[in-house]
Parts: structure tokens; C-alpha cells; sequence
């Protein structure tokens, strides 16, 4: 069964032409309302009713992941619940505890399939915090090695450049920019 689940990832991260033209689409029903009973009309509920397209890698009945539609890196995915919360706080703990269940597993066949041997799990919980969906969903990122993925990791050239260049880098973009000049 892992073995299945481990070539279904690797198709869909890495697709042959016959498998571009069909995306496997989840049938499941998302809740019809949010946490406080409103209808809900959002991009992840709509995946989860099969209203539109996703690459999907897991599901059960409480959860599926898909491959995120503007990746931080090669296999970027989302674990989300498929009943609608707006955001963590409110998602019922039994939710998280599905979600985060199956984080191991699935991490574990993304690693496999992208060649990573590390990731780092997110979740972006509040606008300030830099949540754009409010469905709640946990991030899966592939990482690799010197891959510079956040600004707080030091390029090559930084490592090179000192420590000052670097330290401005991390504070404010601004800022180093400023100190690079000459």
C-alpha cells in the first residue's frame, strides 16, 4: 500500500504527458458551513467538493492533502481539514490531531519522491501571520541543503560576503541593501 501511495506522489510530481491531461479531483464533501454556521465559499472547500481541479496525494475521511498551486519548493503540499475552519484556534483538536497524524507518512513520501531529506511543516494561523486561505491548512516544504529558501538562511554568497551583510539581511531588505552599496 505505501508503495502505491509513494508512485501516485511521484506521478504527480513528476508527470508524463498522460497524466497532465487528467488531475485527480477529491469527491469529498467539504461542510456545507464554517465554525459559526456561515456558508462557507472558499478555494479549499471547493477542492474538497470537486468543484476544482487539485493534485491530491492523501485523503481520508477527515483530511486530504494536495500539492500547493504556488510551491515554495518542489513538492510544496497542504494538509487540510475537510470540514471548513477559519483557522486554528477554532478547528476542533481532534481535527489538528488527524491532521497532524499523518505527517509523518506523508512527509515521508514527499522526501522520498522529491529527493529531500529535510522539510519544514508551517502553518500561517492569522493575516498578520501571513494566512491567504482561511481554511485552516498545515504547509509541508521539501528542503534541500543551501536551497536559501528563507531570508533568515545564509546564502553561499552571504557566508563569503561576512557576517554584517548577513545580519542586515536578515533584519530588513532595505537595510542590506543599503549596507551593500559602496
Amino acid at each position: 500500500m505505501e508503495n502505491w501511495r509513494l508512485a501516485v506522489i511521484c506521478a504527480h510530481l513528476r508527470p508524463t504527458p498522460a497524466s497532465k491531461s487528467s488531475s485527480p479531483v477529491s469527491s469529498s464533501i467539504c461542510g456545507s458551513s464554517s465554525e459559526n454556521g456561515e456558508t462557507s465559499s472558499c478555494v479549499f472547500c471547493d477542492i474538497i467538493r470537486g468543484q476544482s481541479p487539485a493534485l491530491k496525494i492523501y485523503e481520508d475521511d477527515i483530511c486530504l492533502c494536495i500539492l500547493d498551486t504556488h510551491p515554495l519548493s518542489h513538492g510544496h503540499s497542504l494538509i487540510i481539514p475537510k470540514s471548513h475552519f477559519s483557522s486554528l484556534e477554532v478547528t476542533p483538536p481532534p481535527v489538528v490531531a488527524a491532521m497532524c497524524s499523518k505527517v509523518p507518512f506523508i512527509s515521508n513520501a514527499i522526501m522520498k519522491a522529491t529527493g529531500c531529506d529535510s522539510f519544514n511543516l508551517l502553518v500561517n494561523n492569522g493575516a498578520a501571520a501571513g494566512q491567504v486561505i482561511f481554511h485552516t491548512h498545515i504547509h509541508i516544504i521539501p528542503r534541500k541543503a543551501s536551497d536559501c529558501l528563507w531570508t533568515s538562511e545564509p546564502a553561499k554568497t552571504d557566508l563569503k560576503a561576512g557576517p554584517r551583510r548577513f545580519a542586515a539581511r536578515r533584519q530588513c531588505p532595505e537595510t542590506a541593501l543599503v549596507l551593500e552599496q559602496p
